[in-house]
């Protein structure tokens, strides 16, 4: 596979191109601006419409390609003004003999529904604020801003499992009941009724037998906060729901006593979890001050320790108790999606998708830049920080004679780990992908064969400034890339899905959604072939599908 697949230069295309990461720089320009289609609203199906098929799906690959996105961006005249706020949207591509459907419909949360009731952004979401109703009188509309805080349920960003139901969810204490087949909402679920959390991440780990491991932070007594991992058992003998017989299983300590990290994934192996403490902090005061007197969002309450750093945090799996022995620390870096988490030899490895700095890089992501001309995107994505895939090597072992010395013992990895005097362990990375405004972001890994486990290869959506535009499978071993990348196309997160009975890790193909925008069919499901990463088949419909951040794929 280091050879050459497919390329064209002329035309600025290229598809399963090998090559180092030093090298992988998107060829492909987008003067037309034909990604702002993205963010613009659409409207639900009534019924699933045929797709057009060219390629050959492949026999085995039965089920549904199920995505969260946002597919509402304003309300009567009021707009949403962040990437994370349009209301949430289902979409599914059914996959059943050699035939493909595509179906949509927006979850029927509060956040939707009385928005659609009072035709105004009702609930504040993660950029937008809501205001008291004008046509209150202004008694009524004064009283509005002390009713305390009200909490989004707009269930955005990701669908996964819990026993045998499905649930949307987004990153606050909300998740919501739909059923996969219909696309109908079914249940609001409040985990504050059940855990000790104020919001968990939409980025589960689940256990071959069913079980969901989450984190979310926890407002305790006294304003003190911690992390919490939180444990959901498989589908019950007695049908019971499992979420009634979730638990706090272990408990991160909070750096800072008033300003939690943002947290939006983890790290788990067979034994362990590792959270990655970030310098992106939430500042509590102003959450509850500002939010519920003067009308505030989400964003108007992240600001950023310069100072800090970033550290990372060791618990036991089983035994469930914190390692506060062990201290790791490195430079400051945004993070928000793990790759992969795996032990060796007494050391645990830790894969990142990271972003250079404290700068928060969701003030980049509002809709007015994301919808700029490529110009004035690229112009905005400098001033961001610069993503790199990293490798960190945290060691097991430690004694004070080691100070001074780099712990990491690993053959293949340059990823070292001191000890310093204080009992400190300061962590520099090994750079598995980097390229000027060119991220690796939305990994996947084959996640039933490799989670927790040492592994080969990585498959991301190429961020080209900031806006999608390329799949990129990654060897984290070699450094080697393989892209797909066709002109005005706009792919979505690139799902792996195995091919039954496989031995290799990446036999398999990969599932994404692509916009092409001003296409006679200006959507469709793309199926490639994981090994080489070249086109099987296509799946057009007629309709255009905005973007969409997170998914599952239900056999």
């Amino acid at each position: 596979m280091n050879e050459k697949q497919e390329e064209r230069k002329g035309g600025c295309w290229c598809v399963s191109v090998c090559r180092t990461y030093s090298s992988m720089v998107s060829c492909v320009e987008h003067p037309a601006g034909g990604y702002r289609k993205m963010f613009e609203t659409v409207e639900e199906l009534n019924e699933p419409i045929p797709a057009q098929i060219t390629g050959v799906i492949p026999s085995w690959l039965g089920g549904s390609l199920l995505r969260m996105g946002p597919g509402l961006f304003e309300v009567g005249a009021e707009p949403f003004h962040h990437l994370f706020d349009g209301q949430a949207m289902l979409h599914k591509f059914d996959l059943k003999d050699s035939r493909v459907t595509y179906y949509r419909k927006f979850i029927r949360t509060d956040a939707y529904v009385r928005a659609m009731t009072e035709n105004r952004v009702v609930i504040t979401e993660f950029g937008t604020a809501a205001y008291p109703d004008p046509c209150k009188n202004i008694f009524s509309r004064f009283f509005t801003y002390f009713r305390g805080i009200e909490v989004t349920d707009n269930c955005i960003v990701n669908i996964y499992p819990i026993g045998e139901d499905f649930y949307a969810v987004t990153e606050t204490n909300f998740i919501t009941k739909v059923d996969p087949d219909s696309l109908e909402t079914l249940k609001k679920v409040d985990l504050c009724k059940y855990l000790s959390v104020n919001g968990v991440t939409a980025h589960p780990h689940i256990d071959t037998d069913g079980t969901v491991y989450n984190i979310g932070n926890c407002f305790g007594k006294n304003m003190s906060l911690a992390y919490n991992v939180i444990k959901i058992p498989p589908a019950q003998k007695d049908k019971s729901d499992p979420i009634e017989k979730s638990q706090v299983v272990v408990q991160f300590p909070s750096s800072e006593r008033l300003k939690p990290s943002y947290v939006h994934s983890f790290g788990m192996t067979d034994n362990y979890f590792v959270f990655v403490e970030q310098p992106v902090k939430i500042n509590l005061l102003k959450f509850l001050s500002g939010w519920s007197i003067r009308g505030a969002t989400y964003m108007d309450c992240f600001e950023s320790n310069e100072t800090m750093g970033t550290l990372f945090h060791l618990a036991t799996k089983d035994s469930e108790s914190y390692l506060s022995s062990h201290k790791f620390r490195t430079s400051a870096f945004n993070i928000f999606h793990h790759i992969n988490t795996y032990e060796d030899e007494g050391f645990i490895v830790v894969d990142l998708c990271t972003w250079k700095g404290h700068d928060f890089v969701y003030n980049y992501l509002y809709l007015a830049n994301m919808r700029e001309d490529w110009d004035e995107l690229k112009k905005a994505a400098m001033r961001a920080p610069q993503p790199e895939v990293r490798r960190y090597v945290l060691p097991l072992d430690m004694h004070r004679e080691d100070q001074g010395k780099n712990l990491v013992s690993l053959s293949y990895t340059t990823a070292t780990a001191v000890l310093h005097t204080d009992g400190t362990i300061w962590l520099e990375p090994e750079v598995l992908f980097s390229a000027p405004r060119q991220a690796f972001e939305f990994p996947q890994i084959n996640y039933s064969l490799c989670r927790g486990k040492k592994y080969s290869f990585a498959y991301g959506l190429g961020l080209n400034h900031f806006i999608p535009d390329k799949i990129v499978k990654l060897n984290v071993q070699t450094k080697q890339t393989w892209v797909w990348q066709e002109e005005e196309c706009y792919p979505s997160e690139p799902l792996f899905v195995q091919t039954p009975g496989a031995t290799e890790e990446d036999d398999g193909v990969l599932l994404s959604i692509v916009v092409r925008p001003g296409a006679e069919r200006p959507s469709f499901l793309l199926v490639l072939d994981a090994m080489k990463l070249t086109e099987l088949a296509r799946a057009e419909v007629n309709t255009i599908i905005p973007l969409t951040l997170h998914g599952m794929y239900k056999p």
